[in-house]
């Protein structure tokens, strides 16, 4: 006899489908699932992240976008071996940001991050610029644009300084066909073509808003910031170790003075500038040891031959403008 038998006026609490219990829910033992972290190590993603990390000096913000990124499409594929995926996700992107700040080097890295985690079916990137997309004739840039997008299928495109795709001062110019194709392409085969566009930050807004078509089908945009004078000093020690030269003291407080001195100045372009004024040090250097050795200096050392002086970095013409205070 049940406690209600006994007492009619005692109610006894219904009981509840086992279905429809949340702790029944949530230790069901034929539940499917999906172990993230073992899907990550299969992936083998953590390897390009920490290329990622390794190679690039500062862009902490890029880096922990594009972390983000590959956490959100990790989960993505997890969804989709359990039947709840939301559908193919966009991948299209935009990277702003002046030059020299990595934004090729992060779109190649983002390129094998896709194809690890299965997005792409090929990895590789083509680069393109407006000169490979748009023709100079009528009926030359449809074929030119479709020949690129051919070799890029199944991996990613990546256009440098898009913008130059759109010049409306110019009444024949043929960019317009090139986007158009571009847009349809972005839209009927996102599942088999990522599209990166690049450029500066401010223009790239204004391409934006001159053709809204590109800016509804761009998943992610990130934005990569400038390099101050401390990461700028470590990309180029970094530069310098992979080519065997060293800066002493001396020379390496002779570079942080040429930074802030270049920095202030007109097209400056983050690492490309440094390299380009490592290039420069190292002309001199060679000129100055060949100038010693024809005067009776010697043979020379490795020591010598790998070393630049604070003369070769200030013989530089940016020590003959006086630096500017930033604002």
């Amino acid at each position: 006899m049940t406690l209600a038998e006994a007492d009619p006026t005692v109610h006894e609490p219904a009981e509840k489908s086992p279905e429809h219990s949340l702790e029944y829910s949530l230790i069901k033992p034929d539940m499917p699932s999906v172990d993230l972290v073992a899907l990550f190590r299969e992936s083998a993603v953590g390897d390009v992240l920490a290329e990622l990390d390794r190679d690039l000096v500062g862009l902490t913000p890029v880096k922990t976008r594009i972390r983000e990124i590959a956490a959100q499409l990790l989960v993505e594929r997890a969804r989709e071996t359990l039947g709840i995926a939301s559908g193919a996700p966009t991948l299209h992107m935009c990277f702003s940001g002046n030059p020299g700040t990595g934004k090729t080097t992060v779109a190649l890295r983002m390129a094998e991050v896709l194809f690890r985690l299965g997005y792409i079916r090929r990895k590789h990137l083509v680069s393109v610029t407006r000169d490979d997309l748009v023709g100079q004739y009528i009926g030359h840039t449809a074929p030119k644009t479709r020949d690129v997008l051919k070799r890029a299928m199944g991996g990613v495109l990546f256009i440098d300084e898009a913008y130059y795709l759109y010049r409306p001062e110019n009444e024949r110019d043929y960019g317009q066909e090139a986007i158009e194709i571009l847009l349809q392409t972005m839209e009927n085969q996102r599942s088999d073509l990522v599209v990166i566009l690049a450029g500066y930050e401010s223009r790239m807004e204004t391409f934006f808003q001159s053709n809204p078509g590109f800016r509804s089908r761009i998943a992610h945009h990130v934005t990569f910031p400038d390099y101050d004078v401390t990461e700028l000093i470590a990309i180029a020690e970094g530069m310098l170790a992979r080519m065997h030269y060293r800066l002493d003291a001396e020379a390496r407080t002779a570079f942080e003075d040429y930074l802030a001195r270049r920095i202030s100045q007109p097209n400056f372009a983050n690492a490309r500038s440094v390299r380009n004024a490592l290039d420069r040090a190292r002309l001199r250097q060679a000129s100055r040891l060949f100038a010693e050795a024809m005067q009776g200096g010697g043979p020379s050392d490795t020591a010598t031959l790998t070393l630049l002086c604070a003369a070769d970095i200030r013989a530089s013409r940016v020590f003959d403008t006086p630096p500017q205070r930033s604002a």
